[in-house]
């Protein structure tokens, strides 16, 4: 398992930055986030994550949709202050538990179209970042055919698709961490 994260807001670039978290990055739902003691500076962002269901290699656009049927909310954590240049390195952006991934929810239990779905993340019952597919660069299925030139994708990977409308916040212990898709909360963590 894999997750392709793509940052989709840099401007002036004409496709996604794709880098790879490992699987150690996973932190999986209801699992506290721990500062690392090499950053004094972890900050985090929302984003949206889809969940891959079968081997594929240049797959079109057209024909991406085919390859997941789930979405969940997740948290993508950085060691701002290892970040050269504001681009995202393995040190800064794929340690352990960088990824906080949400319960993955079936597109047709939601009753939406991929294109256009809300989601949000509150911080200790209040919200501190919104965002909706439809405000993203560039769409999951321009992410699936871009990637999927480079990886092949396998059943289980994941696609992490950070917010291009969200700006990060500084990670502090004790924050509580709520990730919605629509309203539906498929995301909990403490921060310590």
């Amino acid at each position: 398992m894999k997750i392709i994260c793509a940052a989709t807001s840099s401007a002036g670039i004409n496709s996604p930055v794709i880098f790879l978290k490992p699987d150690t990055a996973y932190l999986k739902n209801n699992r506290p986030f721990f500062i690392p003691d090499f950053s004094s500076d972890v900050r985090y962002k929302v984003g949206i994550a889809i969940l891959i269901n079968r081997l594929g290699k240049n797959i079109a656009r057209r024909f991406a949709h085919r390859y997941y049927c789930e979405i969940t909310a997740g948290v993508a954590m950085t060691a701002h202050d290892l970040q050269p240049a504001g681009l995202p390195s393995a040190v800064s952006a794929s340690f352990d538990s960088s990824a906080a991934i949400g319960d993955f929810v079936s597109l047709d239990e939601l009753g939406a179209d991929v294109s256009a779905i809300d989601f949000h993340l509150d911080r200790d019952g209040k919200t501190v970042q919104t965002g909706n597919t439809q405000h993203l660069r560039f769409s999951a299925d321009e992410i699936i055919e871009y990637a999927s030139r480079y990886f092949t994708l396998r059943t289980g990977d994941i696609i992490f698709i950070e917010s291009d409308t969200a700006d990060s916040v500084r990670a502090a212990i004790g924050n509580q961490l709520q990730g919605y898709i629509s309203d539906r909360k498929v995301l909990e963590l403490r921060i310590k």
